[in-house]
């Protein structure tokens, strides 16, 4: 067989494993919370699992010691099969530990208690795949090493370069092709079906005739690295993907919408690692110690670059399309690059093509890439930010450097003498440091608050006063987020006793609300918003000292899950962009299959949705499909058109609404109530209901224009997954769903 074809074997392999990875975070995130912690877990058991098959695959190969080729290929083709069975079994794991828990008497427990038991169903549902995921390592290296031992010694680079180029398209053709189309399951259906021709494949070559190499040089002693090197596998892994973490906080406001700002930032990642791991395929000999001093030069410089790609400062010399993801590019790639030097050198020095000795390394730096988001997430950003915590990431790899040159014949010709060029980079550094500046200087006047989910930034003064979490505007001072609360309470057909706000944003829905004089509970993902309250609302700190008022943070869809209460009215403002993941789940119709029962006899949910450019996921085709997700939910809907003349409220529920006429509404309210309507207008309490109420949009009239339109499903959210219908529409006039576009010129 010829070595080549391993490199088809795991570009496949590298292409399912990161479609399984996306999709599985998204189902689990969908039945366990959009929260941090939930997220980590996720990620945290995929990695886990990859270093334990690493390990474990490593060990079996050097149990089965003098075997046939045929032996670790034919396991190699048994692994990828089982990995294609993970897509159907892998979903209906994690379905059913949802559905075990939501039956239980877990509604009590504390969040602690609630993760403990999440995670560990997540590990019983994803763990045993990952696992098998990183036994494939070992198993084809083991069947190289007996194909051609003379080809086997760099055999990890050759596989880790093949499977990076899957991954970067694992990453890319899901996120702008196949989930749009096909939705998560149909996406899981194509991975599915390539791992099991994949694996059946290689197993019909196995029974190939194939001359085995001489035993003896497969008994040969491999490998000459120390062990330091597997501190420094475990080193750039950490500092790698916590730095991934720390970019996409820092390039999410500039690439805008965040799935496809994760998927940019991930590829930009794998695309530079494939072309680094290209760059030392070239060198002649792993083993010279000469090789990788240039990278180690580089390496801690190189990771500041981001600092200068995200200088707000920059904006002003944007002058083409695409100059957002050339400065992510410009931020990601050089590191990237050199850290895909690194990572395969390491491996094959300590490795000398050895199964196990790879299985081991790969494994230790699959152990510090778990921690790096966990340290990133929980300890560097809430207490550095993205800067200085940039800095302190960048740290360890220049001590590092200047043990590398101190341990590295520093003096031989690698190129360019090693010190002066260090003092280069480690000048160049600092540079990077003091003469960039950070989004959040953008607002001198300003309070500025970390955590482990979010930074939040308040400014502004009077009624300009804004919001933004990780530099994306969350809402304004406006009469609309008071009309989320007063038009509901004052449609219902009695008299309130309690609510719900899903968001909490600046508060003003939270505080209109307590004007009824009724208990009132928010639910808020991002820890550090609620702490703001006072900024935007002087009365905010002594309206949470109430024993009517409530604030949880938690992710809204999970508490509706986990709380036995019903309330007269739940308003949900989910957060913008309309495109973000946080928002298709709180627009999808399975949310509201577990809101509807959350409601009392005759309640009220209101929904706001606010439209806007097609970009930001609010096109004429995410409205269509967030109607429809709520006619199909709930007998009774109406739509509204805020006061302002844009954006929605839909108002559902199980029972029909009462008929009151718009002069009736303001009689129904609490004279703080009325007051609190009109704080920010001229208007009467009568005028601005008569005014909204006047804006009524029929259901069908906003489903009309886009007819084929699905509506939004937790496996297909249209407004999350744009790309293909924008394009279309935008170069080609062509409509995904309804109706094709028609193109206007001026003056007609």
């Amino acid at each position: 067989m010829k070595i080549r074809r391993f490199f088809l074997f795991f570009l496949i392999s590298g292409f399912c494993s990161l479609v399984y990875e996306v999709v599985w975070l998204r189902l689990a995130m969908a039945r366990f919370g959009v929260t941090t912690p939930m997220v980590s877990i996720v990620l945290s058991v995929f990695m886990a699992g990859l270093g334990i098959g690493s390990w474990a695959g490593g060990a079996l190969m050097r149990r089965l010691g003098r075997s046939r080729a045929a032996a670790p290929l034919r396991l190699y083709g048994v692994l990828e099969l089982l990995i294609g069975l993970s897509s159907v079994v892998a979903p209906w794991t994690i379905e059913s530990g949802y559905q075990w828990l939501r039956s239980g008497h877990y509604v009590a427990w504390n969040s602690s208690s609630y993760y403990l038991v999440a995670g560990a169903w997540t590990a019983i549902s994803l763990l045993p795949w990952c696992t098998c995921m990183g036994a494939t390592f070992p198993f084809a290296m083991a069947a190289i090493r007996r194909l051609s031992f003379s080809e086997s010694r760099q055999s990890f680079s050759y596989l880790y370069l093949a499977n990076v180029l899957g991954a970067i398209l694992g990453t890319l053709v899901p996120a702008f092709i196949l989930i749009e189309l096909l939705g998560f399951h149909g996406t899981l259906e194509v991975a599915r079906a390539l791992n099991l021709l994949l694996g059946a494949g290689v197993i019909l070559l196995s029974f190939a005739p194939t001359p085995d190499v001489h035993m003896e040089e497969i008994a040969a002693k491999p490998g000459s690295g120390s062990r330091s090197i597997l501190w420094l596998l475990f080193a750039t892994g950490l500092c790698s993907m916590a730095m991934e973490v720390v970019w996409i906080r820092e390039f999410t406001i500039y690439l805008g919408n965040v799935v496809y700002a994760f998927a940019s930032i991930l590829a930009i990642y794998l695309g530079a690692t494939f072309f680094g791991s290209q760059w030392y395929r070239k060198r002649s000999n792993p083993q010279d110690p000469r090789v990788g001093v240039q990278a180690w030069i580089l390496v801690g410089a190189a990771s500041l670059l981001p600092l200068l790609a995200a200088d707000p400062r920059l904006e002003p010399v944007k002058r083409f399309i695409g100059w957002e993801v050339l400065r992510a590019v410009a931020g990601v790639g050089p590191f990237s690059a050199v850290v895909g030097f690194l990572t395969p050198m390491l491996v094959d020095r300590w490795s000398a093509g050895d199964p196990d000795r790879a299985g081991r390394a790969y494994a230790v730096n699959v152990a510090g890439s778990i921690l790096g988001p966990l340290v990133a997430g929980f300890w560097i950003l809430p207490w550095l930010g993205e800067r200085w915590g940039l800095c302190a990431l960048a740290l360890p790899l220049f001590a590092i450097g200047v043990s590398s040159l101190r341990s590295t014949a520093a003096r031989l010709s690698v190129g360019l003498r090693p010190a002066p060029s260090f003092a280069a980079a480690l000048t160049a550094s600092l540079v990077l440091i003091f003469a960039t500046q950070g989004y959040e200087t953008l607002y001198h006047d300003r309070m500025e608050l970390r955590d482990y989910t979010a930074t939040v930034i308040a400014t502004g003064e009077g009624m300009n006063r804004r919001l933004l979490v990780n530099g994306i505007g969350m809402t304004a001072l406006t009469p609309i987020t008071k009309m989320m609360a007063h038009l509901p309470l004052s449609l219902l057909g009695h008299p309130p006793q309690n609510s719900l706000v899903i968001c909490f944003g600046m508060g003003t829905t939270f505080r209109s609300m307590t004007t009824w004089g009724i208990d009132v509970t928010a639910v808020e993902l991002v820890p550090s918003v609620p702490k703001l309250f006072g900024y935007f609302h002087s009365d905010g700190p002594k309206l949470l000292e109430s024993p009517h008022a409530r604030v949880v943070v938690d992710d809204g869809r999970r508490f509706l899950e986990r709380t036995p209460d019903q309330f007269d009215v739940i308003a949900v403002d989910p957060p913008p962009p309309t495109g973000a993941p946080a928002s298709s789940f709180l627009y999808s119709r399975q949310f509201y299959s577990v809101l509807m029962p959350h409601l009392k006899p005759g309640g009220i949910a209101q929904i706001w949705f606010p439209g806007g450019e097609p970009a930001s996921g609010g096109d004429e085709a995410t409205l269509a499909s967030v109607a429809k997700a709520l006619r199909d939910s709930f007998p009774y809907v109406r739509a509204f058109q805020s006061t302002e003349g844009w954006g929605v409220h839909f108002l559902a529920s199980a029972q029909a609404f009462p008929n009151f006429a718009p002069g009736d509404l303001p009689q129904k309210m609490p004279q703080a109530a009325a007051d609190d309507l009109v704080e920010w207008s001229d208007a009467t309490p009568q005028e601005m209901m008569a005014d909204v109420l006047g804006r009524e949009m029929p259901l069908n009239a906003l489903i009309a224009g886009q007819p084929a339109v699905p509506p939004v499903e937790d496996d297909r959210p249209i407004n999350e997954y744009f790309f293909l219908r924008t394009r279309l529409q935008k170069y080609i006039g062509y409509r995904m769903y309804g109706r094709p576009a028609v193109t206007t010129t001026a003056g007609n």
